[in-house]
């Protein structure tokens, strides 16, 4: 299944999907998961640093999600409407931040 979004941050990768909808909830986050939420601020900047890949269901270029992921130069794909009930956590997904694509492997 293929998810079209806006490109936040340019790059491909691919890894483990975790959906996190509160920090209370990083329990199995292990460094190079993909995070997949409805939006971040600044209090999730740690976790995304540790983050292979960033996606969420609402923002833009300016978002939030997307400034961090290109300060880190983190692959990023914001504004995919209803994402984190698309993906399931700990599926494998390929981010591609250059084209605003996030691809369901498996």
């Amino acid at each position: 299944m293929l998810l079209k979004g806006s490109a936040a941050s340019h790059g491909e990768v691919t890894g483990t999907a975790r959906v996190v909808l509160s920090l209370d909830e990083i329990e199995n986050f292990k460094p190079g998961d993909i995070l997949v939420t409805v939006a971040t601020s600044p209090a999730w900047t740690p976790l995304m640093h540790a983050s292979g890949g960033i996606v969420t269901e609402t923002g833009g270029v300016l978002s939030h999600a997307a400034i961090v992921s290109r300060e880190y130069s983190i692959p990023a794909v914001v504004a995919i409407p209803g994402v984190t009930k698309k993906i399931k956590d700990g599926q494998t997904v390929r981010v591609n931040g250059t084209l605003g694509t996030v691809e369901i492997v498996k």
